[in-house]
């Protein structure tokens, strides 16, 4: 009897040793944007500052939410505990842009996080296709018309990169003058297939955190 205790309890996940997006890992990162500077130095070929940061923080959010998805794949968590952790992150990450000079950028940065969250949420559901250069095609044509329909679409095609698909750096074009909200999230989805491949080990062994 004891042996079996013993074993169960080996068996069990150890999600407490995880550290999850929160608040003020949400603030801070704000702070962070408040403090840099985007002034162009015309000695430097590098981006400022502030759009450096700006990228990395976006890159957190994208990393943040698919652990989460990883760790239900792993079988760490049950789809309900996945889906409510996700909806937590969603709810501080999509939350209202503090009013003032970061309001622009932190909208900006809420764009694409649309078809991050609805992308985890639909490969949590299990429920999509995985005919990407269709997909592609009808986002193209319904953007601009019915916004909601052009998202669900986008999501799809994340739930499929999600699942191992490899999108989606060849159909976002380079020469693109004015990118539609679609282009945009096509640039997340490739995001989210990088952001796959480099957590392809995550969770393999206890006390990695988020």
């Amino acid at each position: 009897m004891a042996k079996k205790a013993s074993k169960k309890a080996e068996e069990a996940p150890l999600k407490l040793f995880y550290i999850f997006y929160n608040q003020e890992r949400w603030d801070n990162w704000v702070k962070s944007l408040g403090e840099a500077s985007f002034e162009i130095d015309p000695k430097s070929d590098e981006m400022p500052e502030g759009f450096r940061v700006l990228d990395s923080f976006s890159v957190d959010i994208t990393l943040a939410a698919l652990k989460i998805v990883k760790l239900y794949q792993n079988k760490r968590f049950s789809k309900d505990e996945a889906q409510d952790r996700l909806a937590q992150v969603e709810a501080i990450v999509m939350s209202a842009a503090p009013k003032g000079d970061l309001e622009e950028l932190i909208e900006l940065l809420q764009l694409p996080k649309l078809v991050l969250f609805a992308a985890c949420r639909r490969y949590l559901s299990g429920e999509f296709d995985k005919d990407i250069k269709t997909l592609v095609k009808g986002g193209r044509e319904v953007i601009e018309k019915d916004m909601g329909q052009a998202l669900d679409i986008a999501s799809n095609i994340g739930a499929s990169v999600i699942d191992g698909a490899a999108c989606c750096g060849k159909y976002v074009k380079d020469d693109l003058e004015n990118p539609t909200l679609f282009d945009e999230w096509l640039i997340e989805c490739e995001r989210m297939f990088e952001a796959m491949g480099s957590l392809k080990n995550f969770d393999e062994s206890t006390g990695e955190d988020e």
